[in-house]
C-alpha cells in the first residue's frame, strides 16, 4: 500500500469513506447502511483490542447510554482489528459479568479499513487507537477524536457534541465552550458574526434583538 493510500483517512467535512465491512450484526456497507441513506447520525468508534480493561469499561459505558444515543437519532458502531468471533465472545463476557448487553454492531477491522480511517498510528503498535468518528445523515464526517490507549473516552462529551452539532445545523448557530453550561452565556448560542460593515453597524444598533451583544462579532440568543 502506498504512502498516499495510507494517508487517505477522512478530514472534517469529507464524505465518510465507502467500505463494506463484516460485523457482529452481519455485513454492512458504510456509510449507507449505518445512516440508512439519510435517516441517522452515526458514532463509529474504534478500540485497541477486545478483552482489555479500558476498552471493556468503554463498551459498557456506550452500551448503558445506548438509549440516549437513540433519542438523538444516532447509531453506535464499534470497531477493532479483532475478528467477529472474538467480538461475539467479548460481548458475551460483558453480558455475563457486567449484566450489560452490547446492542450495537462491532466491525472486524482489516488493515484496509484501519488505514482508510487513520486508526493505526506510528509508535502505537499494530492495534487501533481510540478513535471517534461522528457522521451526519448525509454521510459527512463531522467530528474526529483520537485518544491514546491509556485514556478511556468520556461518553457524555460525545453525547454533548452530537447535541451541539444537531443544534448548530438546525438553527445556523455556533456553540460556546462547555455549552450548554458556558461560564459566560449559560445555554445561549452564538449568532454568526456580521460579514460586512453595514450588517455590523445594524447589529450594534439593534442589540435588543439578542440575549447579549458584547460587540457586533459576539452576540448570543436563546433558543
Amino acid at each position: 500500500m502506498s504512502e498516499e493510500q495510507k494517508a487517505s483517512f477522512p478530514l472534517l467535512g469529507d464524505p465518510f469513506p465507502k467500505m463494506t465491512v463484516t460485523t457482529t450484526h452481519g455485513v454492512l456497507s458504510l456509510p449507507e447502511d449505518a445512516t440508512e441513506n439519510g435517516k441517522y447520525w452515526v458514532v463509529l468508534f474504534s478500540h485497541p483490542a477486545d478483552f482489555t480493561p479500558v476498552c471493556t469499561t468503554e463498551f459498557h459505558a456506550f452500551a448503558v447510554r445506548n438509549d440516549q444515543f437513540q433519542a438523538l437519532n444516532t447509531r453506535l458502531i464499534g470497531l477493532s482489528i479483532d475478528q467477529v468471533y472474538s467480538h461475539i465472545k467479548w460481548g458475551e463476557w460483558i453480558e455475563d459479568n457486567l449484566d450489560t448487553e452490547i446492542p450495537f454492531p462491532i466491525i472486524a477491522g482489516t488493515e484496509d479499513v484501519a488505514n482508510k480511517l487513520g486508526m493505526v498510528h506510528p509508535g502505537q503498535g499494530s492495534s487501533t487507537v481510540r478513535a471517534v468518528f461522528i457522521i451526519d445523515p448525509q454521510g459527512i464526517t463531522r467530528l474526529i477524536l483520537y485518544y491514546p490507549k491509556e485514556i478511556g473516552r468520556n461518553m457524555d462529551e460525545i453525547i454533548r457534541v452530537i447535541k451541539a452539532l444537531q443544534t448548530a445545523d438546525k438553527n445556523n448557530v455556533a456553540m460556546p465552550a462547555n455549552w450548554p453550561n458556558n461560564e459566560l452565556f449559560g445555554d445561549e448560542v452564538i449568532v454568526p458574526p456580521a460579514k460586512d460593515v453595514k450588517s455590523a453597524k445594524e447589529r450594534l444598533a439593534n442589540k435588543d434583538k439578542y440575549a447579549r451583544c458584547l460587540d457586533w462579532w459576539l452576540c448570543t440568543k436563546k433558543l
